[in-house]
């Protein structure tokens, strides 16, 4: 009763919603980078919000079912094909024992989810089997490592299955340039001038951007502060380093950190930036914490309304 991983792919790793309370340890949270495509995925199978999902990034991953389950499928099309039979994200299909389920490469986004009817049973570190590469936790053995070739992940079978999928409206639009920005108290530290080339420039996505963080390139945002003391990093802040080009953290990021922040990119924002890939551009659009709240609220509303 579980997935047989015959070929691992690029980069597919165990999450659930992550590793919470440990950051004053320095530990990060980890956790899905597009958190509502990861909650969509277990509320079409009527699991738990924090049933442990795969994330498949860039595609590449073959498994072999060897029971009974019904999986969902969220996020970013990866050419996804079951039994050669192409399927398609944001809905749920029937799985039967020695199926092969096969990702190949995007066809839109960058990141898609499977879930199985009660999730993937793999056992917690620290309360979370969220897996961060860099801290070695979390994931199928515990210690940090993405799926390998021969990797068997459990389920629980069913022949229990009901096709749904997710209402168009709820649907993310992954083309989008604009990545909602909620400002933070240090975007004094920029200048007017500064603040209008950050909300009004491009960027482009570098190479060097994984779940730790996204770099970015663009006209350089200068600071009129080289650096500050040390403090906490929340999800999504967007650090200035002395070279201009912005940062947004993500999942991974460090605990703490020493750059101006001109601001945070809200959760939906972040789950937005995490479909784009190397070469991708993008625009940050100015949002309030009440117009964040509202689309977070709304997201989650919808989700509890279809359950």
């Amino acid at each position: 009763m579980a997935f047989n991983v015959i070929k691992p792919g690029i980069l597919a790793l165990v999450q659930d919603l992550g590793r919470h309370g440990y950051q004053h340890l320095g530990v990060t949270t980890g956790g899905p980078m597009d958190e509502l495509a990861f909650r969509w995925a277990n509320a079409l199978l009527d699991n738990n919000e924090n049933a442990a999902q795969i994330e498949i990034t860039f595609g590449m991953l073959t498994l072999e079912a060897q029971a009974a389950t019904s999986i969902a499928l969220t996020g970013a099309d990866l050419g996804a094909t079951l039994n050669g039979c192409t399927i398609y994200p944001w809905q749920t299909y029937a799985v039967k024992k020695g199926d092969v389920l096969s990702f190949k490469q995007a066809n839109y986004g960058l990141r898609a989810y499977l879930a199985v009817k009660g999730g993937l049973q793999v056992a917690p570190v620290l309360g979370s089997c969220a897996t961060v590469l860099r801290e070695k936790l979390g994931g199928v053995r515990g210690n940090g490592e993405k799926l390998q070739q021969g990797d068997i992940i459990p389920y629980q079978a069913t022949h229990t299955h009901r096709s749904r999928s997710v209402p168009r409206l709820a649907i993310p639009d992954y083309t989008s340039l604009d990545i909602p920005l909620v400002m933070g108290y240090q975007s004094n530290y920029f200048s007017g001038l500064d603040r209008a080339n950050f909300f009004g420039s491009e960027f482009k996505i570098t190479p060097q951007s994984d779940r730790m963080g996204y770099r970015l390139n663009g006209r350089p945002i200068l600071s009129n502060q080289q650096g500050i003391v040390s403090e906490g990093i929340a999800y999504g802040a967007v650090q200035i380093p002395n070279d201009g080009q912005p940062i947004v953290l993500l999942r991974d990021r460090q605990t703490i950190g020493g750059y101006p922040k001109m601001g945070c990119v809200t959760g939906f924002g972040g789950g937005l930036l995490a479909q784009k890939k190397p070469g991708d551009s993008l625009r940050f659009q100015s949002v309030s914490i009440d117009q964040a709240e509202q689309k977070r609220h709304l997201d989650l509303a919808r989700i509890a309304q279809w359950r």
